[in-house]
């Protein structure tokens, strides 16, 4: 009898289960994927798509699910959620649609916010699939030189510069000609990079099974008997590389790709995914970063939704059994009322539970809970400088540059943080330069005989706070020349790479954590949202750091699902879609994956039989 009975429960188990996995159809297709159509240069028809003002009358009937906020990870859940038969609506309070995906232009110049590179869209690649379905084909991205990344660590006579090169073996060949003496560490490296790439799926895992399943599998120990991956992501990148070498200039390289946290405070399985993103090649978009969201957006309409950017969400409305059901959206000085029974939120964790959910929903034990996993991120600050003259005149490359004053990041970053604000203008510790104009081909046709240039550092929100009740841009001449103490030293720093952008420099714009609360809606102005320190990637918090909330139908998106970067947005997307649908999307993609490498494998028989004939 109980054989019988656990015989039953087996089979209804395993029927669930693969209903659950396989059973519902899939919001992906090959055949919804078309041949990219001739790029849209003209700039009315693009701001028609993103740039469309909020109206009620743009609003699609019946709604399905409103997203808020639309960085790529709002964008990626709603044109999976919009493929899926949803009919979706994603709201943007700025003036222009993308997150940090978007670009402006000011004075000819056209400027990157966010997207500076990405990694892993090379042909028949998870990522580059994701994309492809998003935007239905339309996307393309040029691979940029296999030299992608220059790190220069140190002033004057004392300056040390290595070089990254991309490549499946001439990435680790390449650090091993410069580092000679460090073997073991850059093998060992090397392979922990290779574990973090092929069982980040682990982690990912551990959003998507029932929370009680991932803790279990956890606390047993039956996880990390399973993958190292488990203990990866919560070791230390300072002690980790501590164990490996004594070289701090090679501390400096394992751990470059910095995203606002130092060393210390960071996974080294996270560092390690951040080299590894480039090891297949570095890629731009064609046409430069707004593409995407164009692109995306156009899907999302295709399939009966839309996106309305000033449209300023203002709260999410809970009934009283505590489920989301629609939001509220500032016009002018009046407020109206969009009601939808799923809410996605891709305007990071502390705006949506802090200021959109309310107040009585806020102080709730469980959304404290949440929200105490969580800390605020280093806000960001940019330069944007235009420059008259074309790549060749002024000896510029797509090449990316990381510069640091020293190779002690730890100290460093601890220091500089710890300044007054007087201080810091004039003590920066390291900074970022990318050239876009030098990444899209596409460039040189919009904007001919003009280069521009874009600056990052990390600074303290602190440092900007007395001015944040003032409005952009009139926010007087003491935050103005402020600012520009740091744009000065940052673009004086950028000149002893390229000294002829100097004279050529016509136009210079500055964005502080105030200019990126203001027009991303990023907490503090941090581009990254939510810190990503170590705490938050042990793994029993990165399965409970998942897209469900303990609001009904409320649902997180972006880069506080999972990592920082648009792929790491993209990917809190898909999780999202897939919490949404109550269906893994990435079996899916790998089911699509699957196809085009036998579908590729076919076209090279093909062609080799061609050749012998």
């Amino acid at each position: 009898m109980w054989l019988l009975i656990f015989l039953v429960w087996l089979v209804i188990w395993a029927g669930g289960t693969y209903w659950y996995l396989f059973g519902k159809p899939s919001p992906f297709s090959l055949e919804s994927v078309r041949p990219p159509g001739p790029r849209e240069f003209d700039q009315k028809k693009r701001d028609k798509v993103i740039k469309q003002g909020f109206t009620l009358d743009k609003v699609p009937q019946n709604l399905d699910v409103i997203v808020i906020g639309s960085g790529i990870g709002g964008l990626t859940a709603g044109a999976t959620l919009a493929k899926a038969g949803k009919k979706v609506l994603v709201l943007e309070q700025h003036d222009q649609a993308g997150g940090c995906c978007h670009t402006y232009i000011e004075k000819g110049f056209e400027f990157d916010v966010g997207l500076h590179y990405i990694g892993q869209v090379h042909e028949n690649s998870l990522l580059r699939i994701a994309f492809d379905q998003i935007s239905e084909g339309q996307l393309e991205f040029q691979e940029l030189n296999q030299h992608f990344d220059t790190i220069q660590i140190g002033l004057g006579d004392e300056k040390r510069e290595y070089t990254m090169f991309s490549g499946k073996t001439e990435m680790k060949a390449h650090l091993l000609k410069q580092f000679p003496d460090d073997t073991d560490a850059i093998e060992t490296f090397f392979k922990i990079m290779k574990v973090s790439a092929r069982k980040t799926h682990y982690l990912a895992t551990l959003k998507l099974i029932p929370q009680w399943v991932s803790l279990f599998l956890l606390k047993s120990g039956i996880a990390n008997l399973c993958s190292p991956v488990f203990r990866l992501t919560g070791t230390c990148a300072t002690d980790f590389v501590n164990t490996l070498t004594s070289n701090k200039d090679l501390h400096v390289i394992f751990s470059y790709l910095f995203y606002g946290v130092p060393p210390r405070d960071s996974s080294i399985l996270i560092n390690a995914l951040l080299i590894h993103h480039y090891k297949r090649g570095a890629y731009y978009p064609k046409g430069g970063a707004s593409e995407i969201a164009f692109h995306i957006i156009r899907t999302i309409q295709k399939y009966g939704g839309n996106c309305l950017v000033r449209a300023p969400v203002t709260q999410i409305l809970v009934n009283e059994e505590g489920t989301a059901y629609g939001v509220k959206v500032r016009r002018g000085q009046e407020e109206v009322e969009l009601h939808a029974p799923v809410v996605v939120s891709n305007c990071g964790i502390f705006t949506t539970f802090q200021k959109l959910l309310p107040p009585e929903i806020q102080v709730k034990h469980d959304i404290q809970e949440r929200l105490n996993m969580m800390k605020h991120a280093r806000g960001s600050f940019l330069v944007f400088s235009g420059l008259d003259g074309t790549e060749e005149e002024l000896g510029l490359v797509s090449t990316n540059f990381w510069l640091f004053k020293n190779n002690d990041m730890d100290k460093s970053m601890d220091d500089f943080f710890a300044l007054s604000k007087e201080e810091a203008p004039d003590n920066i510790p390291m900074m970022f330069i990318t050239i876009p104009s030098s990444k899209d081909p596409e460039a040189k046709i919009r904007h001919p005989g003009k280069c521009c240039m874009t600056i990052l550092t990390m600074v303290k929100y602190e440092w900007f706070e007395e001015w944040k009740d003032t409005t952009v841009r009139k926010r007087g001449d003491e935050y103005y020349n402020y600012k520009m103490r740091f744009a000065k030293n940052l673009f004086d720093w950028a000149c002893t790479l390229f000294p002829k952008i100097r004279d050529k420099l016509v136009f210079q714009d500055v964005a502080t954590p105030l200019t990126n609360t203001h027009y991303l809606g990023a907490q503090r102005g941090a581009m990254y949202s939510a810190e990503h320190n170590l705490d938050r990637f042990h793994a029993e918090a990165v399965a409970r750091n998942r897209c469900n909330t303990p609001v009904k139908n409320l649902y997180i998106s972006g880069q506080d699902v999972f990592s920082c970067g648009i792929a790491g947005a993209l990917h809190g997307g898909l999780l999202c879609a897939s919490a949404v649908l109550d269906h893994i999307v990435y079996i899916d993609l790998l089911l699509l994956k699957k196809k085009l490498k036998r579908r590729k494998a076919k076209e090279l028989a093909q062609l080799a039989q061609k050749k012998l004939q």
